[in-house]
């Protein structure tokens, strides 16, 4: 019995240690430094990671995609069916806001005026469908701490 007990317990602090490290892998600076498989800069958002992509040759503010594909911390690809949600974008001197809709497996997209500035800020807010919303902020065109603004490695 006793030897039982000490089982378990090793057990259940082994999946702890491996719960912990999990969840510090994912900060932010941890997904900036990995190539996001989109293109796009990976964030942390609750449970998820969400990828935002944007036009990054848009050097006037035009009518532009915007594309934010969610997975889990696996990068297994969450569903958006009955998802929404909505990305405030602030470059230069300008503000949009952009609704996303589904569109496709794992993926919302939207349309909106915004030029693709070295100082773009984009906070993106999703719901989906059943789930509280989740927020992630992003500066997709900042550099990066190699001097690359692709966020690639």
């Amino acid at each position: 019995m006793k030897q039982l007990k000490s089982l378990m317990f090793s057990a259940a602090a082994s999946v702890l240690m491996l719960a912990g490290s999990t969840v510090l892998a994912h900060t932010d600076d941890v997904l900036a430094a990995q190539k996001a498989p989109n293109g796009g800069q990976q964030r942390m958002a609750g449970a998820y990671h969400f990828e935002l992509v944007v036009a990054k040759d848009a050097k006037e503010a035009n009518e532009s995609p915007v594309v934010v594909y969610v997975t889990d911390h696996a990068g297994a690809k969450i569903p958006t069916v009955g998802a929404g949600g909505t990305a405030t974008i602030l470059a230069g001197k300008q503000k949009a806001s952009v609704k996303l809709v589904p569109d496709g497996d794992n993926r919302l997209k939207g349309i909106g005026k915004y030029a693709a500035t070295a100082d773009m800020k984009v906070v993106v807010s999703i719901t989906l469908s059943g789930k509280a919303a989740e927020q992630a902020r992003f500066t997709p065109l900042a550099a990066a701490k190699d001097g690359h603004t692709d966020h690639k490695h």
